[in-house]
């Protein structure tokens, strides 16, 4: 027998640069929620700042939660926040397959060893039968397995096995404080007997998380550990399996780990999966981009400096580094999210943004699958117009809508009827009047804003807020919409007139 009942004899990682291996590795249980984005995000940067190794890999052993749409769901999100890997699945690599449900001959495999070398035992006992030695020996239930079958001899092993009991399989705890160095949280000793020899293995054979995660970050060669703050309290479980591994020749090293603080939701509580802002396809409906969203989400719980929240993926991948991760939980702020993407909108170029707007215009139905010459052209005029107004892209719908339909099928929106002047006749009639003897090709901004400035201020004398509010909302049907003469000129005279003259006949 090795030492492996009463040391911690394994070397912990010392992994730098290039030899750097880390790993993002979800259970498909779900939609793709902020703090998994957040963890992949992490342990991306991580990799690309050292010049190392970034794996993805899929722990789908769980049947009854699993499901191949959210499988699916994973890859969508990496693939659209660009978060790519050098490893793993969908890219292949040494260590095939990456899929945990396809990987249980290898768990096979380490099993027999780690048996051979005398870390696992077989375990007889039941759950009630656990509790009542622990009332025997008047020790509370809360603290579970006795570690009573580490020495069971052969004979008791057969007693058990006549009465037709299948065992689970135990790993052998070293019996002494278990101490690491979280790259977040600094050194963390968990003392000896904080937790009994625990089942690696169920009596129907089938390897439990517990064994077949460490497994295949010792196969793999992971070097570095980033996970949720959650995980923390199975780390010293898995440093005495990582041990087991090393005194059983499966592999050389225990890999460091660092904790990531929770990502937190409204009222200081742990974002849940059921809040709105911690489902990353909501915040990709409403309107995010990758650049804004990982830009945010990498600000729970890091930062570039004290002065610049604003900063590329480039910057992060340059700038990050474990060792500087704050580990007090981080508070998701809506609005703050929300500003930063506005920040990473006005810096695309407009091609790109404009491109970036047609998905949310055709899923709202104001564009078709194809996007037509005329409408391109109306796109490429109109998007400067709201390029620096827009915090989401969907806002693009309510912005750019009325610009893709015409006097007859234009919606006013309530809320602006409810606000025009009472003599909104008046400025109207006055309107189309002055802007009427503009020619077809003089109808631009400037011409428009002189001819309008001259007859609704100069000779009705009306402010400007009062004198345009009902333009706007003739054009557009909202009370808020892009610069009015610009968007005057994007629909041209004869569009312009039609709706002048449609709004003008409500009052």
């Amino acid at each position: 027998m090795t030492s492996a009942a009463n040391a911690i004899t394994a070397p912990f990682s010392t992994a730098t640069g290039a030899d750097v291996v880390v790993r993002f590795c979800p259970s498909p249980t779900g939609t793709p929620h902020v703090g998994l984005v957040r963890t992949a995000l992490f342990n991306w940067a991580y990799a690309r700042h050292t010049g190392g190794k970034f794996v993805f890999r899929i722990e789908d052993t769980d049947a009854e939660r699993d499901s191949e749409e959210s499988f699916e769901m994973i890859l969508e999100a990496l693939g659209w926040l660009g978060l790519n890997w050098d490893e793993g699945v969908g890219v292949g690599g040494p260590n095939e397959p990456y899929r945990q449900s396809q990987r249980t001959h290898i768990y096979m495999d380490v099993i027999e060893k780690l048996k051979a070398s005398g870390h696992l035992y077989e375990s007889y006992l039941t759950g009630e039968e656990i509790d009542a030695r622990n009332e025997a020996a008047g020790r509370p239930k809360q603290l579970g397995y006795d570690n009573s079958e580490r020495d069971s001899t052969e004979e008791q092993r057969a007693a058990y096995r006549a009465e037709g009991r299948s065992p689970a399989l135990r790993l052998r705890v070293p019996d002494v404080d278990i101490t690491f160095t979280d790259l977040v949280r600094g050194e963390i000793t968990f003392p000896a007997g904080s937790f009994p020899d625990f089942v690696v293995v169920r009596p129907n054979g089938q390897p439990l998380y517990t064994l077949v995660n460490p497994v295949d970050d010792a196969l793999m060669g992971i070097t570095h550990v980033l996970r949720g703050e959650d995980l923390l309290s199975s780390t010293p479980r898995q440093i005495a399996l990582y041990n087991a591994m090393v005194e059983a020749g499966i592999t050389k090293f225990i890999p460091q780990f660092g904790h990531l603080p929770y990502v937190m939701g409204e009222g200081n509580k742990k974002l849940s999966k059921r809040d709105p802002e911690s489902n990353l396809f909501h915040h990709r409906d409403r309107g995010f981009i990758p650049e804004g969203l990982l830009n945010y989400l990498s600000l729970l719980g890091w930062g570039l400096s004290a002065d610049q929240d604003i900063f590329t993926l480039e910057e992060l991948a340059a700038n990050f580094d474990v060792a500087n991760v704050n580990p007090n939980p981080a508070r998701f702020d809506q609005k703050k999210a929300d500003a930063i993407n506005a920040s990473h909108i006005r810096l695309l170029g407009l091609e790109d943004f404009k491109g970036r707007l047609v998905p949310y215009l055709q899923s709202a139905g104001i564009l078709g699958s194809t996007v037509t010459v005329e409408q391109d052209a109306i796109l490429t005029a109109a998007a400067p117009l709201v390029q620096e107004r827009m915090t989401v892209l969907s806002e693009s719908v309510g912005m750019l809508g009325f610009l893709f339909t015409t006097a007859d099928e234009l919606v006013v929106e309530d809320d602006a009827l409810a606000g025009m002047p009472e003599n909104t006749r008046q400025i109207l009639d006055a309107s189309i009047a002055a802007i009427d003897t503009l020619a077809a090709d003089e109808f631009k901004t400037e011409a428009l804003q002189a001819a309008l400035n001259h007859a609704l201020i100069e000779v009705l004398e009306l402010k400007p807020r009062n004198a345009f509010g009902p333009l706007r909302t003739a054009v557009s049907g909202r009370r808020v919409s892009p610069p009015l003469f610009e968007s005057m000129e994007i629909l041209g005279k004869a569009e312009t007139m039609a709706r002048l003259r449609a709004f003008a006949e409500r009052f």
